[in-house]
């Protein structure tokens, strides 16, 4: 080839590999990193993939503690991170810039006693190996539940458990009962190892668990991707509360359950999006109680902490 035609013909061809390549920049989907637990009512952000619109990735991590999925919408390393009230609760009051922007899950709750025990009250758990996970929203409201029984923490001897250890420990008899989140209670009572002793939900706190939370400057920065992402949650969660086949074969792949226990337990899950001014009032009186408690210097600053607006423009 002439040397002036093979240099234009260089040219052209390097022209198309650069439009090739700013096409594909253009083209590339902006990844949403969502933390999430690994537990059953943890379980929405694995059907978001489902209602994602063009343009858009999710990348779920999972954690292992609510005080896990806290920090790493602290630092950042999500863009979204849905975990326990407590933790929520216990950064914004300490300072540190999450917001509550949905909620995640309601009820997910249980008190769970050995099978062989005589524990059948909330009562019965005086002076009885009683496995809680500190920093929880399960902390609380056990607390709160002592408190309506007339007892104290002092009349129980509290052991620190992480959710996916509590049903092994009640099955070694290190303890003899827990205060846990599914599907750990369910996994207890499949095995014929545990018993139900309530569904701790008759505190003014009612069945408020988990949220969905995000940092603080993305409610200056990122006003877009909250509303695109809210969506995503609110058509994900309700798919998974209309369709329990979907949500128990969820739960068993990405949970490794066995279909029994997702069933049993899908009852006592949840599944919710909704900031509305009830769960709001039950969310305060649950900061009232950490606070009485002295989990907490402060209450946080609630018209900062929970912010509803973007939650009320989903369709």
């Amino acid at each position: 080839m002439h040397p002036r035609r093979k240099f234009i013909a260089s040219l052209i061809a390097a022209s198309f590999v650069c439009a090739a390549a700013s096409t594909s920049a253009l083209a590339a989907d902006q990844v949403i990193r969502v933390g999430t637990l690994k537990l059953m009512h943890g379980i929405t952000p694995y059907f978001y993939d489902k209602f994602t619109p063009p343009g858009y990735k999710i990348e779920v991590i999972p954690f292992e503690t609510p005080t896990d999925g806290k920090n790493a919408v602290v630092t950042k390393s999500v863009d979204f991170g849905t975990y326990g009230l407590a933790a929520a609760t216990l950064g914004a009051a300490a300072g540190e810039p999450v917001v509550i922007v949905a909620a995640q899950c309601n009820r997910g709750m249980a008190v769970v006693a050995r099978a062989d025990s005589k524990i059948a009250s909330i009562k019965d758990l005086k002076g009885q190996r009683v496995g809680i996970l500190p920093g929880s929203t399960q902390e609380v409201v056990i607390l709160d539940r002592l408190k309506q029984e007339g007892m104290t923490v002092k009349d129980i001897k509290p052991v620190r458990v992480s959710f996916s250890e509590m049903a092994s420990a009640l099955e070694r008899n290190d303890i003899d009962a827990f205060v846990g989140a599914e599907p750990g209670p369910s996994i207890s009572v499949s095995r014929g190892i545990g018993k139900i002793v309530e569904y701790p939900y008759s505190t003014p706190t009612g069945t408020v668990n988990m949220v969905m939370t995000t940092h603080a400057d993305n409610l200056k920065n990122k006003q877009e991707l909250i509303k695109v992402f809210l969506k995503i949650h609110r058509q994900a969660t309700e798919y998974a509360m209309a369709n329990r086949g979907a949500f128990v074969e969820m739960s068993e792949q990405k949970l490794g359950l066995p279909a029994k226990v997702v069933e049993l337990a899908a009852p006592n899950v949840e599944l919710t999006w909704k900031l509305d001014d009830e769960w709001i009032k039950r969310a305060k009186y649950y900061g009232s109680q950490m606070l009485d408690k002295k989990q907490i210097r402060q209450l946080p600053d609630y018209g900062k902490f929970i912010d509803a607006s973007f939650n009320q423009q989903v369709k």
